[in-house]
């Protein structure tokens, strides 16, 4: 439980002085339930299981959002395509949180994006118009479905409905849409978030309530009484340490099956595949449209989403059994991706246009069918032994029902009652942010900041941008922006490591911010800046501070290899010249 003498604001700072604290809580206290796991889901259960007041701890190996969870499709969906699997409890689970999230949980983070799905042509004749209106039919009633399964569930729609367009209505809106072969196209709306940013504000509102929140903290091990479990040995890079805790929950996604081997004598109940999905990066520049696309392929579907000034295209669904902590994406994936969006863009995209490319695992729960991008994304909740529970599968939208699952059972053998109030409670940022966003011109003209540039903070922080303000009204330079990404101030690369836990260069550029997917250079031009930033706030020396400096660029030289490779076994032995 937080003091409640101390603003929600302030409570939830991950600062140094808070990590070092939290460290000296982990060594000293028994918790009811501890977390292993950084992602969306780990946060998830933190953040349940601290607001029903229980004692909470949270220890993440690398850093928030390190794996999975920033590698998404950055995308808060109910999974139209899921309708066509017939999975309709995934589908309306997902909207309504979907709901839940862009109308009162996190208004600041999850917005609205438009998509087409593009209606083939087919040929001429009778039957061409047959097959014209079949597929109008088809397709549409899909849509029609899908927003009534959004109206029909609690929490708001939170997104407009959607609309039938002509050959004509379709190209106005997406200008680069092949004409040949287009007889049309339905729009809707699903919801957009910056993955990794909502991971850490997630994690930030479980720390404003008390939770400990540790990253760069590895398990090693379980510690146990005959079937019981007691809580986990840990390594924090210089020794290891016990936590003890009533309650262990391993939200560890692809590295499940990890957990499970430390399980000898108890049976888990399933397996976790992982699935590899790459995405590419582009200007918005090098393809002209105002909406996002959906398309079929042979194995799955491909989007093409507006990001800002970007396009992301993706996503590839392949198995992956290499290095999970650094997934690469090799130059199969990017020809891959390519070579299906050309099939529907009037100028083709070429290598020269990418600007990223980023890769990450989905966890898909093993055993549901041979090919990965048919299995299940719902998730498994399991109880191997007594004390430790673990929760695997799922998707990113529905990660607030995964950690209610777990936590639920976690508190009935606690012998706890406490029900699950995070479908009531606004993550960090949200409160007021409406009214702010009304208020922002007269919040850059108070602030001596663009407009532009307090749209760019409150659509990233939310009512939290009064925290970067406050910096940078103690120091004007931190207005600047940073080399090489003139869009981001230099505040926010404080902010990062003052207030949201960022210990590297790397959780600055991939994670806090978007620069090392978003700009051509992949952050080499800011990288120097970044670490000077942030040494004096972590009290880097100078040393340390070039060590960062030369692990970052050591990272994007490994990677731009790895997209040149070949294949999965090429691409992951250059990525592994760096991590």
């Amino acid at each position: 439980m937080r003091d409640r003498s101390v603003s929600r604001f302030a409570a939830g700072a991950l600062s140094p002085e808070r990590r070092a604290a939290d460290l000296r809580r982990l060594r000293d206290e028994e918790f009811d339930v501890l977390v292993v796991g950084g992602g969306v889901t780990g946060v998830g259960a933190a953040l349940d299981a601290a607001s029903r007041g229980l004692r909470v701890a949270l220890i993440e190996a690398s850093d928030l959002a390190a794996g999975t969870s920033s590698r998404s499709s950055k995308l808060i969906h109910g999974g139209l395509r899921y309708l066509e699997q017939l999975e309709f409890p995934l589908v309306h689970e997902a909207l309504r949180e979907r709901g839940l999230l862009a109308t009162r949980l996190a208004p600041h983070l999850v917005r609205p994006v438009p998509f087409l799905v593009p209606l083939p042509a087919e040929t001429p004749g009778v039957a061409g118009v047959a097959k014209r209106a079949w597929h109008r039919l088809y397709y549409g009633a899909g849509v029609a479905l899908y927003d009534a399964f959004a109206g029909l569930v609690g929490g708001g729609r939170g997104m407009p409905l959607h609309k039938h367009l002509t050959q004509h209505g379709a190209r106005r809106l997406f200008p680069s849409l092949r004409e040949q072969g287009l007889a049309g196209a339905i729009r809707y709306y699903d919801g957009q978030v910056d993955d990794a940013r909502f991971v850490v504000t997630v994690a930030r509102t479980a720390a404003s309530l008390g939770a400990a929140v540790v990253t760069g903290v590895r398990a090693v091990g379980l510690l146990r009484q005959a079937r019981q479990v007691t809580g986990v040995r840990v390594s924090d890079g210089v020794e290891e340490f016990d936590v003890r805790a009533k309650t262990v929950v391993a939200a560890t996604g692809v590295w499940s099956d990890d957990v499970s081997s430390w399980l000898p004598d108890a049976r888990v109940g399933f397996r976790v595949r992982a699935s590899k999905g790459v995405h590419l990066v582009v200007p918005r520049s090098a393809i002209t449209g105002e909406v996002g696309l959906i398309l079929r392929t042979r194995s799955s579907v491909l989007f093409v989403i507006p990001w800002g000034g970007h396009w992301i295209i993706g996503t590839t669904d392949t198995d992956w059994e290499l290095d999970r902590a650094h997934p690469a994406a090799s130059a199969k994936d990017i020809d891959y991706l390519l070579s299906h969006v050309n099939e529907v863009l009037d100028r083709p995209l070429r290598r020269e246009d990418i600007e990223g490319v980023y890769a990450g695992l989905r966890p898909l729960l093993r055993g549901e069918s041979d090919s990965t991008s048919a299995l299940s994304r719902e998730h498994a909740v399991v109880e191997p032994l007594l004390g430790l529970l673990l929760v695997a599968g799922g998707k990113f939208t529905t990660y607030r029902v995964m950690a209610q699952d777990v936590i639920d059972k976690a508190v009935r053998r606690l012998g706890d009652v406490r029900h699950s109030g995070t479908a009531e409670l606004p993550l960090l940022g949200a409160d007021g942010y409406e009214a702010m966003w009304r208020d922002r011109a007269d919040l850059a003209r108070r602030h001596e900041l663009s407009v532009g540039a307090v749209e760019h903070l409150l659509e990233r922080y939310g009512t939290l941008t009064t925290e970067l303000l406050a910096l940078i009204d103690e120091d004007r330079a931190l207005a600047d922006p940073l080399p090489g990404a003139p869009e981001h101030l230099s505040a926010e690369v404080v902010y990062a490591a003052r207030h949201e836990g960022a210990l590297h260069v790397v959780d600055v550029l991939a994670r806090r911010t978007r620069i090392s997917i978003e700009t051509a250079h992949r952050g080499v031009q800011t990288a120097r800046r970044t670490a000077e930033l942030m040494a004096p706030v972590l009290g880097w020396s100078a040393a340390t501070t070039e060590s960062e400096i030369t692990a970052y660029l050591a990272r994007v030289d490994a990677e731009r290899e790895s997209q040149r490779m070949p294949d999965d076994a090429a691409a992951d032995a250059a990525r592994l010249t760096a991590v």
